[in-house]
């Protein structure tokens, strides 16, 4: 009942925030106004006449379709008439209904599926988006409409947009439908990429779901009534059916253009504030956690607060789990946490890829160093955020970069991010001998209050042990909005694009912009753009990054060279081969905002800008 209340609340909060207007005029015209009784009568049957143009064989009945066609008996040529003015006062909640079956499916197992079936993650979003399409076509011009129709002949009500039915108007525009992300949304996309998926997900999902829809559903109905007291609009079904159609267009368009998130980032979030007050409480973050996330095992886990200055105690470490291999272990054998009782161990949850766990692990390839002898056991899971860091071999390739020695484990599956219940990149979880957790610290930074601990629990696992002095690693966790958001130059994260043309997957040409914004960046030449990374498909294809920071990396991969030049001053050339890593573009960079224009050379893919 909890989740259900969450998930209520959550979803009417999300029905009335500013992400929800690009689809308000969608739903007041399709939902609403084309449900509306205009008072005028249905059209006539038709009789064989000399009203009817044209010749009828010998033998052959005319009669009209259920779809607003005449037929005849020999089934001759169908001819359109005009659309039929009957309405169906279930038309709003069939809609809606559609939005929130459509919405429901596609956030609880369309990751799963698509990932299965090895298909991109948007092409849902894609083939909805086209659907909308023919459909509001098919409202502003009736023939295309019957040859929409005309492959589904064998089903007995084949009109899938007429206004006796909008079910499949809802079913696309909930495969599109992307609400602002809450904490509410957020756990259940989390619940739904991972796979978590139980009860309890499916209560909150379908919750949310009908919470948003409830204001939806309001406003269609007020679209109904408007339309059948307004004699502007009674006098115009025609207009309105035409409306609706360019409204479905419209969106379609839009959202391929990303348009609705930049018109959002115009408008104050006036809910967020409501948002934070539903979610900010210990009972509702346990709820959040959802019954697949939250076990017997990490329910304690809660007890701990983020980088708190002295020891806590949350409950037994939960278990490494789900792990499809391990390195830098005897015979690469697995570790399970129950043998290395006595011992203090500390959980290092990490990427190779990601900026803020590399300005992380040469704290904990220290801490390793240092006190390895003295009892601590440092076990690195690896969580992938890119597909490629699934790639043991690149796993291996980015640890020995690093100079990690110590045991790693691929959690490629998210299996033990999952049993953990993290969130972040980097993660460290801190156990004592006796295997509860007593530390946790997300994210960069509080380096010297784990160390701190780290040192506190050897000497309570081994009382009168000669440690080490502490490290002195550099502590270069940049100050939170000091440097430009990670960068990313595939088609499934491209954010802060600025280009000239759209960023879409396949072979394009692109130009700079004549004014780039700030922390933004663009193309220039041929490229083709995969769901991860890009790869020039001509000479001379560049990218050009505004940014703020002291340091700038790109990750990047395959064979080839990249000339790379900060503020039109000097360029230097970087070789590249091999799996993806990170190089580095410039460092030392003032205050400020800066330019940098990176040549990539045929054969290089390039992934993402990082930021230090």
């Amino acid at each position: 009942m909890e989740l259900i209340i969450i998930g209520l609340l959550g979803g009417l909060i999300t029905g009335i925030s500013p992400c929800i207007l690009p689809v308000l005029p969608v739903i007041f015209l399709t939902g609403g106004a084309q449900s509306a009784r205009t008072g005028k009568a249905s059209a006539p049957r038709q009789k064989v006449g000399a009203g009817i143009s044209g010749q009828v064989g010998a033998g052959a009945s005319i009669r009209a379709g259920s779809a607003g066609v005449i037929r005849s008996g020999a089934d001759a040529d169908a001819v359109p008439l005009a659309p039929q003015q009957e309405v169906s006062r279930w038309r709003p909640y069939l809609v809606i209904a559609g939005l929130v079956t459509s919405f429901t499916l596609v956030t609880l197992i369309g990751s799963v599926l698509l990932s299965v079936l090895n298909l991109p993650q948007d092409i849902i979003r894609w083939v909805a988006m086209v659907v909308l399409i023919l459909i509001g076509i098919g409202l502003i011009v009736p023939k295309f409409e019957y040859i929409l129709e005309k492959p589904f002949a064998f089903l007995p009500k084949r009109n899938v947009d007429s206004k006796k039915n909008g079910f499949g108007v809802g079913l696309a525009l909930g495969a599109v439908f992307v609400p602002c992300a809450g904490p509410v949304l957020a756990a259940i996309i989390v619940a739904g990429s991972t796979g978590q998926i139980g009860a309890g997900t499916v209560l909150l999902t379908v919750s949310f779901a009908i919470g948003v829809a409830i204001p939806l559903l309001f406003f269609a109905l007020a679209g109904r009534g408007l339309a059948e007291r307004v004699k502007a609009f009674r006098r115009r079904e025609r207009g309105l059916r035409i409306a609706a159609g360019l409204a479905l267009i419209l969106l379609a368009v839009g959202l391929a253009f990303n348009v609705p998130q930049k018109l959002q980032t115009l408008l104050p979030d006036y809910t967020a504030g409501v948002q934070e007050q539903l979610t900010d409480n210990e009972s509702a973050r346990e709820a959040l956690a959802l019954g697949g996330l939250v076990n017997d095992e990490n329910k304690d886990l809660d007890q701990c607060s983020d980088g708190a200055p002295e020891l806590e105690s949350c409950g037994t470490a939960p278990s490494i789990k789900g792990i499809e291999s391990w390195f830098n272990t005897p015979g690469d054998a697995a570790i399970d946490l129950e043998d290395l009782r006595g011992e203090v161990v500390l959980v290092d949850f990490w990427a190779y890829s990601c900026i803020n766990c590399q300005r992380s692990i040469p704290h904990v390839v220290g801490w390793d160093d240092a006190y390895r002898d003295a009892g601590l056991n440092v076990i690195g899971i690896h969580s992938p955020e890119y597909a490629f860091e699934k790639n043991e071999g690149n796993v291996r390739a980015g640890a020995e970069d690093f100079g990690i020695t110590y045991p790693v484990a691929l959690d490629n599956n998210l299996s033990t991010w999952t049993n953990y219940r993290n969130r972040y990149w980097p993660a460290h979880y801190l156990i004592d001998a006796e295997g509860t957790v007593r530390h946790i610290a997300f994210g960069e930074g509080n380096y010297a209050t784990t160390e701190k601990l780290i040192r506190e629990l050897l000497e309570d696992a081994n009382p009168g042990v000669e440690l080490p002095a502490a490290t002195e690693t550099t502590d270069d966790t940049p100050d939170l909005g000091s440097t430009t958001q990670e960068t990313f130059l595939g088609t499934s994260k491209d954010e802060n694009y600025a280009g000239t043309d759209r960023y879409k997957p396949g072979e394009g040409e692109y130009a700079f912009a004549a004014d780039q914004p700030d922390d933004t960046f663009a193309l220039e030449g041929a490229w083709t753009l995969e769901t991860q990374y890009a790869t020039p498909t001509a000479a001379d294809a560049a990218v050009r990054l505004n940014f703020h920071a002291t340091e700038v990396r790109m990750v990047l991969a395959g064979s080839g060279q990249v000339t790379v030049t900060l503020d039109n001053g000097s360029s230097r050339v970087i070789e590249v081969d091999g799996t993806p890593r990170s190089y580095q573009m410039a460092a030392e960079v003032s205050e400020g905002q800066h330019v940098l224009d990176v040549v990539v050379g045929k054969g290089v893919e390039a992934y993402s800008f990082t930021f230090g």
